[in-house]
């Protein structure tokens, strides 16, 4: 999820842990500790861009990395708070619960996160947007109402509380939108006589009342939008034609199989103006039933001077937001 929602959210469970005992220091504490599994992002300034996206949601994102780490943090931070009566099992209790809920949090969207680091799965439910407002506004509300109250008035749980029971009654919920539009898909698909080998749901940018599917055969990836408010529960897929054969003797680099890797093999290969693209379609495209829309996450692949293959990722541009947010808020009122 983004930074914001990982802080209020954080500083959310610092207080349910350690609120009483603290008062806002509880709040400060487990929002730093609810951001730093994202310190993974740093990787990009030391090692190759692809290899900091097999980093991303790793190790830090870990259940053995907040057992390590949270008693280490625990102990610096009870230092220093030494002349508070908090003992270090206390703060790293705290600690433990600020990091671990950054990664399960984070195992609700699409990206998903490596839990059960050293293995290579991923926990990845595809129920919720990296950024959703609904999720975080809870937060929002009530935590600026738990923080100018005393740590020992009884007001400040019970907005807490609220604040943590109504962003995950919110989570429940777009789990049942999920369950809901994947039967409505999968309706659809059978009713079009379209065979798959594999099917991705997941809700669209920002909300979880437009959902998009991707659909897996041999040789395409179709792509199709349904929204709750749909009065039509037909739906129109879009086929991507993988585009293998482009690749040639590509095939086998080394860096073209880290970017099927990546992209679970959701994937399609694009050739224009002789130059090859890598369009990694989870996160599907820069736009809503536009034909020239651009791929969310796209490289192109060269040679840099010493004639090794690179991938280099296509930046998202300013000006493709307005466009995309005035398509997804016509899109999600239904047709």
């Amino acid at each position: 999820m983004d930074s914001l929602t990982q802080i209020t959210l954080g500083a959310a469970v610092g207080e349910a842990v350690l609120g009483k005992k603290a008062g806002n220091k509880a709040l400060l504490w487990g929002a730093i500790a609810g951001t730093i599994p994202d310190l993974d992002v740093l990787a990009k300034y030391v090692v190759d861009p692809i290899r900091a996206i097999e980093l991303h949601r790793g190790f830090s994102h870990s259940i053995l990395f907040c057992i390590l780490f949270a008693p280490i943090l625990g102990y610096i931070i009870q230092k220093i708070h030494s002349k508070s009566n908090i003992t270090w099992l206390d703060w790293t209790k705290l600690v433990f619960w600020g990091l671990i809920t950054h990664p399960i949090l984070d195992s609700f969207t699409t990206w998903g996160t490596q839990l059960f680091w050293p293995l290579e799965f991923r926990v990845a439910f595809k129920n919720i947007f990296v950024v959703d407002p609904l999720y975080t506004l809870p937060y929002l509300i009530f935590l600026p109402m738990v923080m100018r109250l005393q740590k020992s008035d009884q007001k400040r749980r019970i907005y807490n509380n609220l604040a943590l029971g109504l962003s995950s009654l919110y989570m429940l919920l777009t789990l049942g939108f999920k369950l809901y539009t994947f039967n409505i898909f999968e309706k659809s698909l059978s009713t079009q006589n379209i065979e798959y080998i594999d099917i991705e749901t997941k809700p669209s940018p920002f909300n979880v009342i437009l959902w998009t599917a991707n659909i897996k055969t041999p040789t395409s990836i179709f792509i199709g939008y349904y929204s709750i408010l749909d009065s039509d529960e037909t739906i129109r897929f879009k086929e991507f034609k993988k585009n293998e054969y482009l690749l040639g003797s590509l095939t086998n680099d080394p860096l073209v199989k880290r970017l099927k890797k990546i992209s679970k093999h959701w994937y399609t290969i694009e050739q224009k103006d002789q130059v090859l693209y890598f369009n990694d379609l989870r996160f599907g495209q820069i736009g809503i039933n536009d034909d020239n829309a651009k791929f969310a996450f796209s490289y192109t692949l060269m040679y840099d001077k010493n004639g090794i293959l690179i991938a280099k990722e296509n930046k998202k541009r300013p000006d493709q937001i307005k466009p995309l947010l005035n398509q997804l808020w016509k899109r999600i009122k239904g047709i």
